[in-house]
Order: structure tokens, then C-alpha cells, then sequence
């Protein structure tokens, strides 16, 4: 009997989410669902911060051919790569090489410095499809790094094949607007007016009891992705609030919506199903 490649992974189900990380810089294990990580590979600098990146590939025959760059949450001032290590276990188990990217905060650093950080890891990404068995490179985003992810797809000269933007902040926070800036200065940072035609594929996931991020900013920026005719997709989830997807069946259903967005309309484009002229 063959089974495809997505009813395979359905199998699996959500019990397979609990990822084994390696001990040791550089070194490789195999997570429970058949995950390989590679931790703290070094991709490059950020002024004179060392930038690295933990890899975590699809198991054996699973593989669509496409990476996802993910950046964390945090509020533009915290969080890390390692908080992503579960969230990203549903997506890729479905066949895409996962790339959670570390980006520069603390004292100094201002939203353009952690921009230009996103384009140095994706870039690094897209330089290393080779080596990391793919052929396009997408974005991943969850709130603060939802809005680096809408922002480096933006970025037309990078060439970002998706975006995926979990409860994704419109605006930077205050605090990393460089010294001096005005509110027209912080509202000018919103990345919805970076939006227009030819802005790669977007499915956008948020809870409609998000009282960080408001859902609203989601809504919106639907609504500008569907006036530059992008193939963009929000997916609400009543009852549920912000970084939802850290419980392990919320994570699962929105890697599962991820996965059937980016399968029809980025690896392998068709109507589904066919409505005709209609």
C-alpha cells in the first residue's frame, strides 16, 4: 500500500513532539520522532555578536525540499532560539528542515540591527540549501519575530519563498527605536506598509484571546496582503491566547494548516479543490 508522505506524518500524531537536542555545541541527535538537531551552528556576525543557529531536520522520507527560518518571541528584548525547539517539532516532522535563528538584544540594540540580523540568517540559509538538502527558503515568525519574519519577506532582494506569522507584532517596541524617536518614528516602523505586489505566499496564526498582540493586527494585515493580491490565509482560534502554539495539540493543528497552506500554494501550486470557473 503507498502512503503519502502527509497521511504518514498525520500517523504519528502529536505524541510524537518531544524533540531530543544534542549535548554539546555542533553535535547531532535524533529526536524522538525521528528529528535530527544540530545546535549552535555559526552563520556569521552581528556587529560584533557571534550569530548561530540550531538545525533540526525532517525524518527520513519525509522531506519537501523546503527550509524554514524561524526567529523567537520576546518583546524585541528577550527570548532565545531554544524556546522554539518544541514549536517547530510539528512542521517538521511534516518534511521541512526547521533553521530557529538567534538574533542580537540587550542594551545598544536597536530594531535595525535585529532586521539586519534576520537577513544575515536567512541569507545564511539560503547559501547552505545545498548542504541542508533544499531548494527554498521561508520565514517563520512568532510575535516579535512575527514581525521579522513579515519584514525580511518584505525584503524582495532575499527572495523568500513564504511566511508564516504566528500572533506577529505590527509594530518594533519602543524600547529598541534608536535614541530620539518620535511616535511617527515608531509608527513608521509598521510592516504592513512594507506589504505590496509580489510579497511572497502568508499564513498568519493567532488566538483570538490574545490580549498581547491584539488579532486584530492580524486582521489588518490580511486585509493589505489581500489588496496586493498575495496568497495570504489567517487562521483564529477561539479561547486561545498568546503563544498558544506552546501547548503540544494547539502547536500540532497549526503545523498541520501551515503544512496544507505551503504544500498547495508554495511546493506544489493548484486550486483545491477545482471550482471551476466559479
Amino acid at each position: 500500500m503507498t502512503i503519502a508522505r502527509r497521511d504518514l506524518v498525520g500517523m504519528t500524531g502529536a505524541a510524537l513532539a518531544v524533540l531530543g537536542t544534542a549535548e554539546r555545541a555542533g553535535a547531532q541527535a535524533v529526536g524522538g520522532a525521528g528529528v535530527k538537531v544540530e545546535k549552535n551552528v555559526t552563520t556569521g556576525k552581528g556587529g560584533d555578536t557571534e550569530l548561530h543557529v540550531d538545525i533540526y531536520r525532517p525524518p527520513s522520507g519525509t522531506e519537501t525540499r523546503m527550509a524554514l527560518v524561524h526567529f523567537h518571541g520576546g518583546g524585541f528584548v528577550g527570548g532565545n532560539k531554544e524556546s522554539l525547539a518544541q514549536r517547530v517539532m510539528p512542521i517538521t516532522t511534516r518534511g521541512y528542515v526547521s533553521v530557529t535563528a538567534q538574533y542580537r538584544l540587550g542594551k545598544g540594540v536597536t530594531w535595525l540591527d535585529q532586521v539586519a540580523d534576520a537577513a544575515t540568517q536567512f541569507q545564511w540559509a539560503k547559501a547552505h540549501m545545498s548542504e541542508l538538502g533544499v531548494d527554498r527558503v521561508g520565514v517563520v515568525g512568532y510575535s516579535a519575530g512575527g514581525y521579522l519574519a513579515l519584514y525580511t519577506a518584505s525584503r524582495k532582494e532575499l527572495g523568500a519563498a513564504a511566511c508564516v506569522a504566528f500572533y506577529a507584532a505590527p509594530e518594533v517596541a519602543r524600547a529598541v527605536m534608536p535614541p530620539g524617536s518620535d511616535d511617527a518614528a515608531l509608527h513608521a516602523t509598521n510592516v504592513r506598509d512594507r506589504i505590496q505586489a509580489g510579497y511572497p505566499p502568508t499564513v498568519m496564526h493567532h488566538g483570538l484571546a490574545d490580549v498581547t498582540v491584539a488579532p486584530e493586527n492580524s486582521l489588518k494585515t490580511l486585509e493589505v496582503l489581500r489588496a496586493a493580491k498575495v496568497a495570504s490565509e489567517l487562521h483564529t482560534y477561539a479561547n486561545v491566547p498568546h503563544v498558544f502554539d506552546d501547548h503540544v495539540e494547539m502547536a500540532e493543528m497549526a503545523g498541520q494548516l501551515t503544512d496544507f497552506f505551503l504544500e498547495r500554494v508554495v511546493l506544489h501550486p493548484k486550486t483545491y479543490p477545482p471550482f471551476g470557473a466559479r
